[in-house]
């Protein structure tokens, strides 16, 4: 066990020093604003950073004041340490990759108070004065040496930040007319009119004119420009969305205030519907704290207990939006309790059928490994600690799941447990369909309209 232990005033003399070294890492920047508030963008804007008088990302100046007083605190005099003041002057920047020797050095004792007086010099790698000054504490009078704390782990996650990624693929792509069905509450509304101001769909809202204007005035948007056609229930928005696709008015559904079978009844119906040969699915896309990449779970929300045949297309799906999204060979765990095939437990054989499917060309464009148990599909060490040796196992960008339960399940433990971001989208139909629950937010909406029109162009240009 590592110990931390203080000098004593007695114990203390001047001359002593005491130093620490750290390398600026951007984590730094990071945790410090998080911790301070402080988001200058001379911290935190690299664009802004490139423009400004030191043309790079600097950390906050008491970044640096901070390691002084970890210094102080921790090694000279250490535990039991009170700061009574400090002066610094900030003479240099420092940049990412920097490292800082911070030293301190005694410099006068006062035995009537107990206090001591330090110099404080913080030096960069070529030998530069980054920070100087002078503190002043008073220095513990009793012995004290403790287990040093095991700090927790930080980890830092930029909320939609795929999401983010996902917005700026389409700024060259020319907006999609997209039915809005339903939109009478605020999120619903308030997310069509933002991917509208986005450049990314060109809005129709089709429901009760009357509460969709007045869910506008409530929010404080204006329909200037806006089509509205006038439906009246959620039951008639639906159909009537339907059918402005089969007139060939809009390319894109996308759900409001509305129940999933409320809208799903119309568009599966086998005469007036958007059926095409290939089963409907739906697919999350979940932006997950500490998974380095966009993760896809699917179906979570249409087929309830899938047979083979209808796995097959929810894997072919799935893997065609991410081709659409620029993922060129999509890796996909097809998962069950277990990673071998085990005859009582059908998502296993079923599973491997798949792999063999692949094998036929009855599933194209992607890699398909499985069964896999959930933790070998995104872990890498429980994969290898299981003797599983694959190119998915480990790194999986899509995970099939052997019913919708299962899905649903996974889907918002990671929401509700793991700070996931879920965007969804339905694909199978003649136009893909934005299927997001009530309690989205706007970034999520943003992010499913944008793989829908990602995915429309990408079928636009040949592709499947």
């Amino acid at each position: 066990m590592q110990y931390i232990e203080n000098r004593t005033f007695d114990e203390i003399k001047v001359g002593d020093t005491a130093e620490i070294v750290r390398t600026l890492k951007p984590e730094d920047i990071e945790i410090f604003a998080v911790m301070s508030g402080d988001v200058n963008p001379a911290h935190v804007d690299a664009e802004y950073a490139h423009s400004d008088m030191f043309h790079k990302v600097i950390a906050h100046g008491m970044w640096g004041g901070a390691l002084i007083s970890a210094v102080l605190g921790t090694e000279l005099p250490g535990p039991g340490t009170i700061y009574v003041d400090q002066n610094l002057k900030f003479r240099r920047p420092v940049g990412i990759g920097d490292t800082v020797e911070v030293r301190v050095t005694v410099t006068a004792k006062d035995p009537a108070r107990k206090q001591i007086t330090l110099d404080c010099r913080c030096t960069n790698q070529d030998g530069e004065v980054v920070i100087e000054g002078k503190a002043e504490v008073i220095a513990p009078t009793e012995k004290v040496r403790r287990p040093r704390a095991v700090l927790p782990e930080v980890h830092l996650h930029e909320r939609g930040a795929r999401y983010r990624d996902l917005l700026a693929a389409t700024h060259h792509l020319p907006p999609v007319r997209m039915a809005v069905v339903h939109p009478c509450d605020d999120l619903s509304l308030t997310g069509a009119l933002e991917a509208a101001s986005q450049g990314m769909i060109v809005p129709i809202l089709v429901g009760p004119r009357d509460k969709i204007e007045a869910v506008a005035k409530a929010a404080g948007r204006s329909l200037d420009g806006i089509e509205i056609v006038d439906a009246a229930h959620s039951h008639a928005a639906a159909e009537r969305a339907v059918a402005l696709v089969r007139e060939g008015k809009v390319a894109v559904l996308m759900k409001g205030k509305l129940h999933t079978d409320e809208l799903m009844a119309p568009v599966v119906d086998r005469d007036t519907g958007l059926r095409t040969e290939r089963r409907m699915s739906h697919i999350f896309a979940l932006d997950v704290p500490h998974y380095p990449k966009p993760l896809f779970i699917t179906d979570a929300a249409i087929n309830i207990f899938p047979d083979l045949d209808t796995k097959r297309d929810i894997v072919q799906n799935a893997i065609d939006l991410a081709h659409a999204l620029g993922i060129p060979r999509p890796k996909v765990a097809v998962l069950s309790a277990v990673e071998t095939v085990y005859p009582k437990i059908p998502s296993t054989v079923e599973a491997a059928a798949l792999c063999k499917m692949l094998d036929r060309g009855q599933l194209t464009g992607g890699l398909i490994d499985g069964p896999l148990a959930f933790d070998n599909a995104v872990s890498k060490a429980a994969a290898e600690a299981k003797g599983i040796h694959s190119e998915v196992a480990g790194d999986a960008d899509i995970l099939v799941v052997p019913d919708l339960e299962a899905g649903n399940m996974i889907a918002k433990q990671l929401v509700y447990l793991a700070g996931a971001e879920a965007a969804g989208i339905v694909l199978g139909a003649r136009v893909p369909i934005v299927l997001t629950s009530r309690a989205d937010g706007v970034m999520s909406r943003l992010a499913s309209c944008a793989m829908a029109q990602l995915y429309t162009a990408h079928r636009a240009k040949g592709g499947s």
